[in-house]
């Protein structure tokens, strides 16, 4: 009987397939964003649903908006006042505006800190194209 069983080797084939798509995930680095198209739809938030608008404007100074209320601080701010709000509204949604002339550094910079502080799922707000 001259046959090769490639049994075994499909069994090694399976866990090496295994591995590497446990361990793909974990090498890569980055910010995870849902960023929207720019053709969407505007999303409608319910008024009695409170959102954290983060702001950036072409001089690199910082926002917050919660409600009506919007006053600057500083970088270093953002991220403890973040996560007091979130704390508190464990379920408020973020979003990132910010200035088409900013660098791109700026805002994921801007989305790191955020995402230190607890905030899972970053948008980003956009103006619908022709605007």
């Amino acid at each position: 009987m001259s046959e090769i069983n490639v049994v075994p080797y499909i069994d090694v084939m399976l866990v090496l397939l295994v591995i590497f798509m446990v361990t793909a995930p974990m090498m890569t680095q980055g910010i995870r964003v849902d960023l929207p198209e720019a053709n969407s739809p505007t999303v409608d938030v319910p008024e009695d649903e409170v959102v954290l608008v983060v702001t950036v404007d072409v001089d690199g100074m910082y926002f917050m908006n919660v409600g009506e209320a919007e006053e600057p601080v500083a970088l270093s701010m953002v991220g403890e006042r973040t996560k007091r709000i979130l704390a508190a509204n464990p379920g408020i949604q973020v979003l990132v505006e910010g200035d088409r002339n900013l660098s791109y550094g700026v805002v994921v910079n801007l989305m790191n800190v955020l995402q230190n502080a607890g905030a899972t799922n970053v948008g980003l707000i956009t103006e619908p194209p022709g605007e």
